[in-house]
């Protein structure tokens, strides 16, 4: 089943993030490997696709997984959280219907 992670960034996590990117990416990019991966991608906390030193309010994963727990577990274990980039997320099913 498919499912939707929403993750929000705690303050100023910029620094977080730049540190911990290249071990985020790899595991998103081994879902996309997988055929897992539906969509993702940083929300900036300005209206921007450049928030510069602004940074990001959160992030947003559609990806498959097994379970509910299986999904949680993945999310709760990015290097954002362990970073301290991101400060909470939320996993639930997700249905995609278009396109």
């Amino acid at each position: 089943m498919w499912y939707l992670i929403f993750a929000s960034d705690a303050p100023d996590s910029l620094p977080a993030r730049k540190k911990s990117r290249p071990a985020h990416l790899e595991r998103v990019n081994k879902l996309l490997d997988q055929g897992r991966l539906l969509l993702s991608g940083p929300m900036p906390a300005i209206d921007s696709p450049d928030p510069g030193p602004a940074g990001f309010s959160g992030s947003m994963i559609v990806a498959e997984f097994d379970s509910l727990q299986e999904a949680r577990v993945w999310a709760e274990t990015d290097p954002y959280i362990n970073s301290g980039a991101w400060i909470s997320v939320d996993v639930r099913p997700f249905i995609p219907v278009l396109p």
